[in-house]
């Protein structure tokens, strides 16, 4: 790569002028979220990158067990099967690398430093994309790996306290949360109204969120309508998840590499990568993580939610 080219690719001084003393304010980024799926799961620390699930057999019997106050009836014997090749996963990584030329770190540092400013919007960006992996991912993301018995269809299209009550019967022992796309959380509280049983409210961080029968609807904007974060129409379809979380109730966990070299948070690595001849530096961020749904009824989903339903009303 030539000089000229390179130069390219790093952040240059026209850009890095409007942090330059003549404002005030930081960089403002919308597609930042709260990111709330990420908060309200139960990680688990890895030390190999690799997560072995290890399951009883499917299909096997409760061990039997005598329960008797007299007689001389003989004991029951038997054991639990496991899986003999259980599943194992290979975190992901999500990396990229930042640039920034060193003239224009020097110039234009204050008030904000640059690469301070860099790496915070870059994680930010990494950290997104680490959510919506979490959703999407075709190997490892909730979606592809939610069992077809978890799978429901709204009754009518649009999603109803009924569709809602049918997630809870799948996912019953201890549900921790819905997962729901903004637009169809707003296409539930349309339908709540019309019943005339709008949901109640709870506080999590410090932030309002519904909930029905006592379970929060958490928004994130990683479960697409028509495979769209911000859908132009009105109408469209989505998925409505929800789940279990936590290793101590055999629910949905996240799953991270520990120890990392140059480790700034969960999983996520950042290090200088030197200085090259034409004044360029440059910081490699790394995100390892996974997610694993420890039994089948950890997690369900609600297929085909038709978001663009609208009621008149008198």
């Amino acid at each position: 790569m030539t000089e000229q080219n390179n130069q390219n690719y790093a952040l240059g001084a026209p850009a890095a002028y409007q942090l330059a003393d003549v404002v005030k304010i930081t960089p403002q980024f919308e597609s930042i979220t709260p990111r709330w799926l990420t908060k309200l799961f139960d990680w688990k620390p890895l030390e190999t990158g690799v997560f072995r699930l290890n399951r009883v057999k499917e299909g096997q019997t409760p061990l039997d067990a005598l329960c008797r106050q007299k007689g001389n009836e003989n004991i029951p014997e038997g054991f639990v099967e496991y899986e003999s090749k259980p599943r194992e996963y290979v975190l992901n990584s999500i990396s990229s690398v930042i640039n920034y030329h060193t003239r224009v770190s020097d110039l234009y540092s204050s008030p904000y430093d640059q690469i301070t400013e860099q790496l915070r919007l870059s994680i930010e960006c990494v950290k997104e994309r680490q959510e919506s992996e979490l959703i999407n991912n075709d190997d490892y993301g909730l979606l592809k790996n939610i069992a077809d018995s978890q799978r429901i269809q709204t009754h009518s299209g649009y999603p109803t306290p009924d569709d809602m009550d049918e997630l809870i019967s799948k996912v019953w022992k201890e549900p921790s949360f819905f997962l729901a796309h903004p637009r169809a959380i707003a296409a539930f509280g349309r339908e709540c109204t019309k019943r005339g049983v709008p949901p109640a409210t709870v506080t999590l961080f410090g932030a309002q969120f519904l909930t029905w029968r006592g379970i929060p609807i958490v928004p994130t904007d990683k479960l697409f309508v028509d495979g769209q974060k911000k859908p132009k129409g009105k109408a469209g379809k989505t998925n409505i998840l929800l789940v279990r979380t936590g290793e101590k109730k055999q629910g949905v966990i996240g799953l991270y590499q520990a120890g990392l070299p140059g480790e700034q948070s969960r999983g996520l690595s950042v290090r200088f990568m030197g200085i090259d001849k034409s004044g360029i530096g440059s910081y490699l961020l790394s995100l390892y993580c996974s997610v694993a749904i420890l039994v089948d009824d950890a997690i369900a989903v609600l297929e085909n939610v038709d978001v663009g339903n609208y009621y008149e009303y008198k």
